[in-house]
Parts: structure tokens; C-alpha cells; sequence
């Protein structure tokens, strides 16, 4: 089984602004270059329940898929990713005790596959912590790159999501086939990867 798409690399690239955060996701191409965009997406800010849309283009027309909280202000919620139909693809959630010193996070697919993804490095989880505890810089952007790596059963890795440095938040994340020819669809690693920059802090 292979992803919806075909996509097995791309880029997510935000864009802050006053009342939302916006993303790009792009294609990587064979080169290791940016290719075309693939979806866009945005997420309201202090939203009591979180729903974040992804859509074609800039023109936010055409919804291609979407992840929404099951319920409002709750540290281990659930989000279902659903298609633009609503039917389920995949869902996740962060686990609240586990994440207290090293983000971790369950995801899993709509063909019943779980993965559980953590930090690479505990050292830059705590870090990252004590950096947004400090008073006065707390508020800056964060020096730390983190690394999340989801894993299977199996011990595969089926997504992978790397902070890059630079002037706007931008991550690296690749779907590796495991040894079954299975792929993560493409959407449900998009929409991890999206999360684990819009809802880090929840």
C-alpha cells in the first residue's frame, strides 16, 4: 500500500500572522529542491475547540483534508483526520504525562496501523522547556530544532519530522515505506507534522 498521493517527502513552512498561523506544504523533488505546493492551511489562534483545514491553494477553495479536536480544552484530546467528505483517515493525540519532559504522541491510520512518535533527543526536550520558563526570552523563538521520529510495532519508522533553522519555522518530514511496502498516507503526516508545531505548547 503506498500514500494517497505518492508524496513521500515534503516541507511545511509557517507563516505567522495577527489572528492565525499559515502553513505551506510543498513537494521535495528529486534534487532535494523545493517543488510545488501541495496544501495550505491555517490555524485560528486561542481557539476553545482546534480545527485546522487544509485546502489546494492560497485561493482556500478546494479543502483537501482537515484535523479536528474531539473536544474543547482537553490536554489529551483527540483529533480525527477526516478527508474533504469527512470520512476518517487517521487521528492522534499527545500524551500528556509522557510529554511532561519529552513530547510524545499516538497516531494512527485509518487502516488500524499505530505509531508512537517522540523526540529524538531528550536533552533538547528539556532544553526546549526550561528555555520557554526563562524569564524575559521565554517569548522568543525557541533556538532548539527538535526531531520527531514515529515508530511502529514493528520498530519502523513510518514518519519523521525535523525542524530546520530558519527566519520562519520550517520542517523536513519523510513517510519511509516500511519492510511491507505500507506508506502513512500522505495527509495524516501532514497534519501531524502541522500539529507538532500548532499544538507543541498545549
Amino acid at each position: 500500500m503506498t500514500n494517497a498521493a505518492g508524496y513521500e517527502r515534503f516541507t511545511i513552512q509557517q507563516r505567522v500572522t495577527m489572528m492565525v498561523n499559515r502553513y505551506e506544504i510543498r513537494s521535495v523533488e528529486v534534487d532535494g529542491g523545493t517543488g510545488e505546493l501541495i496544501a495550505v492551511a491555517q490555524q485560528k489562534r486561542m481557539a476553545f475547540k482546534e480545527q485546522v483545514m487544509f485546502y489546494a491553494d492560497e485561493a482556500r477553495a478546494q479543502p483537501v483534508f482537515g484535523f479536528k479536536a474531539r473536544q474543547r480544552m482537553d490536554l489529551n484530546a483527540t483529533y480525527d483526520v477526516t478527508d474533504p467528505a469527512g470520512t476518517p483517515i487517521g487521528s492522534f493525540r499527545k500524551e500528556f504525562r509522557e510529554s511532561l519532559l519529552r513530547s510524545t504522541w499516538q497516531l494512527a491510520a485509518a487502516d488500524g496501523l499505530q505509531a508512537r512518535g517522540t523526540e529524538r533527543n531528550q536533552g533538547v526536550a528539556i532544553g526546549r522547556r526550561l528555555w520557554e520558563f526563562l524569564p524575559l526570552i521565554g517569548d522568543f523563538p525557541s533556538p532548539f530544532l527538535f526531531h520527531f521520529d514515529f515508530t511502529a510495532p514493528d520498530g519502523s519508522i513510518v514518519l519523521s519530522s525535523v525542524r530546520r533553522r530558519s527566519l520562519r519555522d520550517r520542517y523536513d518530514v519523510e513517510l519511509p515505506a516500511m519492510p511491507s511496502g505500507w506508506r502513512l498516507d500522505w495527509r495524516v503526516g501532514a497534519a501531524m507534522a502541522v500539529a507538532l508545531d500548532a499544538l507543541q505548547s498545549r
